[in-house]
Formats: C-alpha cells, structure tokens, sequence
C-alpha cells in the first residue's frame, strides 16, 4: 500500500509520542523504587535511574542500535559504531528512521531499570552504572537482534509483540544474576532462617509510580503495533490500549484477592506488583485476546506474582521490589500466554525462545557481574549498608528535615 505523506506524518507523530509515554515509565521505576527502599537509600537509588537511563540513550547511539538492527538479522551481529546520520527519510519507510530509533532506546531503558530495584540497598553505585553500560550497549541488543532484529529467533516464529521476554525478563534475568552473585541485605535473613520483613520507606511514592508506568504501558504496548494512521493499524491500537488496561485491573483484583487469603490482610505492595504483572503478562500479546481473556492472562499474572516473591522469599534471593517476580516470572507467564489468542503460535518456539534469551542474558550478565566482582567490588561495606546509601554515594539525603542532627 502507497504511504502517503499524511500517512507518514501520523505513524511518525504516533512513534515519538509512544516513546515519550515510554520514556515517563523511566520516573515510574524511579518513584516505584524510591518507594519501596529505606529513606536512607532513596537518593542513591534516584541517581541510578536518571543515570542508567542517560547511559542507555548514549550506548544505544553509540553500538546497541547498530547491533541490534544493523546486522542483518541470524545469530552473530557485526559490531559497527554510531547511529548512521545519512539515513534516508521517505514515506516509503512508513515512518521517519530516527523516530523508530526514539521508540527503541526507551525499550532499552526499561529493560535496565528493571535491575536497579532488585540490586537496591546495597550495591556501589559505580559498579551498577558500568553494568549499565554493558547491558544497554551489548547484552540487551544482542538478544534483540534474534528477535525484532529479524535473527534467528524471529525467523523460528517466536512471537513476543511488545517485549514480555525480549524486555521484561531479559531485565529481570540480568537483576536475577546480580542478586544471586550480590547476596541479600544485612539483616534480611536471619541466622535461624526466618525471613525479615524490610518495608519500604514512602508507600505513597511507590502507588504514584505504579499509575505512572501503567500510563506509560499504553505507550509500550500501544506503540508496538508501529502505525496508526490505517483504519486496520487504528483499530489493532485501540484494542491493545484496551487489553493492556483490562490486564492491569485483573491483576490489581487478583492480587488483593491472593494476598487477603494468604495474609489476612490487603498488602498494598503486592496490590502495586499485582498491577505491574498483569501488564507484563499481556504485553506479549495484547492486540489478539477478546476483552475476557484479557482479563484472565492480567489475572493469573497477578496471582503468580504474590507467589514468585513468596517462594523468591523462601529461596533467600532478595529482591527489594519484586522486579524479578513482576518482570520475570510474568513475563514467561506472558510468553506462553500467547498460545490462547494467536493461532499459529507454537508452544516448543516459545520455550526455545524463552530458554535462548534467559540463557543467553543470565550467563552474559553473571559474566560481568562477577568481573565487577573481582576487580572494583560491587557492594557496599556491611558499615555503609548500614548507614544508608545517600551519603556515601551522593553526599545528601532525600528527607533531611526527619534526620537528627544533633544540634540543639
């Protein structure tokens, strides 16, 4: 079909605007988190998402682009640097090149600061920012490449429309390995193997970032179906606008409904968390499912959520904000859900394409985790953990009017 100049205009207004809803998903994560840790650490943790999100845009200019949608597709990308600056624009494209580039760096984004919450607390700062570089510069493009790059995965028929895999658990696969190799908090555990509960130091902050990132979802999954100026490409965006909401509400209710039983109580982190893996749990497949099934794959997202942080709990693999649970185990929930709504999707292509990027990320990232290891040292002195990140990292703390001073 011709590609009018209007056509062209709107698919690449939709581009961009998607993209700046995905780019707000960035103070999503960092209110979430900044939520959910002590006071102490909430400054640092602040840092690292403004920060980690700078370093993707720059590594993805710089090498992830190119990796990742440069190589011609199979399995092994050929390195070349910086984003080609003599790329045509014409309506035969669909849409303006820099503005499929925009859409995909904020992707890049997300994925890394899924890791920041789940390594909060105790990790160096500098350590997690030269990760960063690696997982957005790298790691992430790499596994990309098999997929939306047109590799190997995608020629298989591996289906994963906005990202429950390529996205989410890359992120958390890589969080997974940097928790196992960083170890829990000082005082998680204790000594006779009972779990301590560590709450979250601004419960407010962590509700307003999980209605930010349920904002910004509409963009992620909305924008993945890349066009919106057709009647066809109009009506598939309304119906994952649609999905993506219905997802997110089933699993709030499901999640309140899993934790009453469980707890006796109404846990509002597992509510927020409930909310997050419903809409990871669609995104694999959001423009197929009728409205019910919708609301059934958002539900048992959010089921499996409360679960995931209780047997994550029981194993000692701690995650301060259940980023795991909500981006990993719903994201493989996500991924196998697309068998209930789109036809030729295959059961072994989706576990393969599962297996792949998990292996792929989970080796990549304890590589470099451990190299940070044994070289600068990725956590903080049982001292500094003690005191809180804030002042070691940054020099200031985020409420300093309820902190004694000492002076009269």
């Amino acid at each position: 079909m011709e590609v009018t100049e209007l056509a062209y205009a709107l698919d690449t207004f939709y581009f961009l605007l998607s993209g700046v809803l995905v780019m707000w998903m960035a103070a999503g994560f960092s209110m979430l988190e900044a939520g959910l840790v002590r006071s102490k650490n909430t400054v640092e943790i602040l840092t690292k998402n403004i920060t980690l999100y700078s370093v993707a845009v720059m590594m993805y200019l710089l090498v992830g682009w190119n990796l990742m949608y440069e190589s011609g597709g199979g399995v092994f990308p050929s390195l070349s640097f910086f984003l080609p600056g003599s790329e045509p624009h014409t309506t035969e494209d669909g849409f303006s090149y820099y503005s499929d580039f925009f859409f995909q760096v904020v992707f890049v984004a997300t994925a890394m600061s899924i890791v920041s919450g789940a390594v909060a607390e105790r990790m160096k700062l500098g350590a997690f920012l030269l990760f960063a570089v690696v997982m957005t510069g790298f790691i992430y493009p790499i596994q990309g490449l098999w997929t939306w790059g047109g590799g190997w995965l995608d020629q298989l028929g591996y289906t994963d429309y906005a990202g429950s895999a390529i996205v989410h658990m890359a992120g958390a696969t890589a969080a997974l390995a940097g928790v196992l190799i960083l170890g829990a908090r000082k005082g998680k555990y204790t000594k006779d193997g009972k779990i301590r509960a560590i709450p979250g130091g601004n419960l407010p902050l962590a509700t307003l970032g999980t209605f930010i990132l349920w904002m910004g979802w509409f963009g992620f999954n909305g924008g993945s179906e890349l066009a919106v100026a057709s009647e066809g490409s109009a009506n598939a965006v309304a119906t994952v606008f649609m999905n993506t909401n219905f997802a997110a509400a089933a699993g709030v209710v499901a999640a309140l409904i899993t934790s009453k039983i469980l707890f006796g109580k109404a846990d509002l982190t597992m509510v927020l968390n409930g909310a997050l893996g419903g809409l990871v749990s669609i995104t694999a497949a959001p423009d197929s499912p009728a409205p019910l099934l919708a609301v059934l794959i958002g539900a048992i997202g959010g089921v499996i959520v409360v679960f995931s942080i209780i047997g994550l709990d029981k194993l000692k693999i701690d995650d301060p904000v259940g980023a795991i649970s909500v981006h990993g185990t719903c994201g493989i929930w996500g991924v196998l859900a697309v068998l209930l709504s789109v036809p030729e999707a295959n059961l072994g292509t989706q576990l393969i394409g599962l297996i792949a990027i998990f292996g792929f990320v989970f080796i990549a990232s304890a590589a470099v985790w451990l190299a940070l290891k044994f070289t600068m040292g990725i956590r903080a002195s049982e001292e500094d953990e003690e005191n809180g990140l804030d002042m070691l990292e940054c020099g200031m703390e985020a409420y300093p009017e309820f902190v004694s001073t000492g002076q009269k």
